[in-house]
């Protein structure tokens, strides 16, 4: 989740030098985007994956530290709770049959995570959200002994200054009255319930905004397509209930700064963008530092000496504004970089799943970034966004704006429209027929029968209810049927509804 810091507490002359530097460093940025000297070899690829820990009864398994000893790789890191893992995949070109190596590379982590996780008395679960949390599993003592997730904790209930508000009118499930979730959290752990997928492309600056306002325009299918999350506290609720929880898990907004159209920390954005720098001013802009800890180097010193700066503020600042897509200045071997990486996926159902969801997102982000006459330019930036919400909410049964055609379902714009879209920009990419063929058509087929993961487990709960479970027991149910499917691999459209 981003870097650690020092234990001490911070105090006003903290932050006001926090923001000078952050401002210097923006400037830095600013300066190496007009003057060039970025490096993009080739186009890279990454792939994070949040992973959750549960016990022989399926609940969270809260030994997150045991497994990471014992795995000793520093591909797995950290998360928010005690619960979660995270696997950083080594990046890697986009071309050829690199994205079949991604597969057995994923599948390899994810063999010895396992093997590691279950020596702990633990299993793995690659899933959306976790639908046997419950509410005490949001106690703060269940948080990372970590400083960073700590002072982020203290400082976001700091700037909140009272509780924060769980409120989400679900969904209904076939023949059910929709249902409403409203409770309240004395810590961000809500946050950690949201398990995903984070894709990283690496852009020249010059592609950057291109790549940028494609993702933003693909978010709303993304996660009608590929949505996983439907549970949260026992309750049906949106299709890819992460959208909302994560908003609304660590917002800095009482409701009187919400009423003034203050900008929350989850965000999609406000507008199409014409370079990186857009992105990194607004956050510098619009958002306080949670965060407020400098380092000794000055951007501007290190730049003219010749060296590449590290920009350690604005970059630890960024990881505090949780944008869909999010800008991203990294350092390779002391070269800088660019990326986008795009965080609107859920985790799971599958291996395979999550490959086609990648490689779907690659191949239609790259031939919307090379069209002649951008769709950014015929769609407005609230219909984007509009799209976000209305595929989380409702998955398949969405109805999605797009320019030329007007409102349409997911699955419809993406069997005429987004899947040709995406064949050509993998073809473009030089990627293995091979490998177009095998993840696209998890996609088609995905579309074709209009059952992804949140449909299978809102299906598979609904059945178990019928037989007379209760909600709880349900869940439980389906879980279990879950990791039995998932471990598999076979990919989750191809599911029966059974237990």
């Amino acid at each position: 989740m981003g870097q650690d810091l020092s234990a001490d507490d911070f105090n006003p002359r903290d932050r006001a030098r926090y923001r000078r530097k952050v401002q210097r460093c923006l400037d830095t940025l600013g300066r190496m985007l007009t003057e060039g000297g970025f490096s993009f070899p080739r186009r890279h690829i990454g792939l994070e994956v949040e992973l959750n820990l549960v016990d022989a009864g399926l609940r969270p398994s809260m030994c997150n530290f045991q497994v990471l000893d014992a795995l000793d790789d520093p591909s797995f890191t950290t998360e928010l709770s005690q619960h979660n893992i995270e696997l950083n995949v080594p990046p890697r070109p986009l071309a050829g049959n690199s994205a079949l190596d991604l597969e057995h590379d994923l599948r390899g982590f994810l063999g010895e995570a396992a093997k590691k996780a279950g020596d702990s008395g633990a299993r793995l679960a690659m899933i959306g959200i976790l639908p046997t949390l419950t509410h005490d599993h949001f106690d703060q003592k269940w948080i990372t002994n970590s400083t960073r997730y700590t002072m982020l904790n203290d400082q976001i209930f700091a700037a909140r200054g009272e509780q924060m508000t769980l409120s989400l009118d679900g969904a209904p499930l076939a023949g059910h009255p929709p249902e409403r979730l409203h409770t309240y959290s004395e810590s961000i752990l809500p946050e950690a319930a949201c398990t995903s997928v984070q894709l990283h492309l690496q852009v020249a600056p010059e592609e950057f905004a291109a790549h940028w306002n494609a993702a933003q325009c693909l978010a709303g299918i993304q996660v009608a397509v590929g949505s996983n999350s439907p549970f949260l506290l026992g309750k049906a609720l949106w299709h890819e209930t992460r959208i909302p929880l994560f908003l609304q898990s660590t917002d800095t907004r009482p409701e009187e700064l919400k009423n003034q159209g203050v900008r929350p920390r989850v965000w999609f954005g406000e507008r199409w963008i014409t370079s990186i720098f857009d992105l990194f001013e607004e956050n510098v802009r619009y958002f306080p530092g949670l965060l407020p800890e400098t380092d000794s180097e000055d951007p501007v010193d290190a730049l003219e000496s010749g060296q590449a700066p590290k920009l350690t503020e604005l970059r630890l600042h960024n990881g505090t504004v949780w944008r869909w897509n999010r800008p991203v200045y990294d350092l390779v071997d002391g070269k800088p970089h660019l990326r986008v990486e795009n965080r609107v996926l859920p985790a799971g159902p599958t291996v395979l799943d999550m490959m086609a969801n990648a490689a779907f997102f690659f191949g239609a982000q790259r031939a919307l970034a090379d069209e002649d006459r951008p769709l950014w330019t015929q769609m407005s930036f609230q219909a984007a966004e509009e799209n976000l919400y209305a595929g989380a909410r409702n998955g398949f049964d969405a109805q999605l704006y797009w320019p030329g055609i007007g409102w349409i379902p997911p699955d419809e714009l993406t069997l005429r429209v987004l899947l040709p879209l995406a064949h050509e920009g993998l073809r473009s990419a030089e990627v293995s027929s091979t490998a177009i063929d095998r993840y696209l058509g998890v996609i088609e087929q995905r579309c074709l029968t209009q059952r992804n993961g949140s449909w299978w487990q809102r299906e598979t709960v609904a059945l178990a209810e019928r037989h007379g479970a209760d909600r709880e027991s349900a869940l439980s149910q389906m879980l279990g049927r879950y990791l039995e499917l998932a471990s598999t691999d076979e990919p989750v459209h191809t599911w029966p509804v059974d237990l």
